[in-house]
């Protein structure tokens, strides 16, 4: 990925808190639903209950894909991006230790009403690694987007 997409992403993921996440369901239909997000670089974390139909659909098939974006008064100022990725539960309590309170920094308004930190045990907290990663500016033109594919080593 060029740096001007890079930073381009990374300024996205800065500007939002939630996302819209595809997982598939048992029946192979996509389920998407919103979630918020915290991001160190270009992986992203959340977390849902673990009994939810999204920590089940993602322990069959951890592929997603995502939206981040808001919307705009004129088509043409149009600006996110879209995910292609993997979505791993993080069951490791030294990366939950490290992940947790990126999270809880990304909704401070949570910690001044006093709700103390998750447990991992009652969570279920997912490390979401891109593979490709889609960034939509109209103001390049209707339907613009730059496709980029992530290695491991950009990540």
């Amino acid at each position: 990925m060029d740096l001007a997409n890079r930073l381009k992403v990374l300024e996205l993921l800065d500007q939002h808190r939630v996302m819209s996440l595809a997982t598939l369901r048992p029946d192979g239909w996509p389920q998407v639903t919103t979630v918020g997000y915290a991001h160190d670089g270009l992986r992203l974390y959340f977390l849902c209950a673990p009994d939810s139909q999204k920590a089940a659909n993602l322990a069959r098939d951890n592929r997603v894909s995502l939206t981040i974006d808001e919307d705009k008064p004129m088509v043409m100022q149009i600006t996110g991006l879209s995910m292609a990725a993997r979505a791993d539960r993080i069951t490791d309590a030294a990366e939950a230790a490290k992940v947790l309170p990126l999270i809880m920094a990304r909704y401070p308004e949570h910690a001044a009403m006093g709700l103390p930190m998750p447990a991992l045990a009652d969570i279920a907290l997912f490390r979401v690694t891109p593979t490709v990663i889609s960034v939509l500016d109209y103001g390049k033109g209707f339907g613009h987007a730059d496709l980029a594919l992530c290695g491991p080593d950009e990540i």
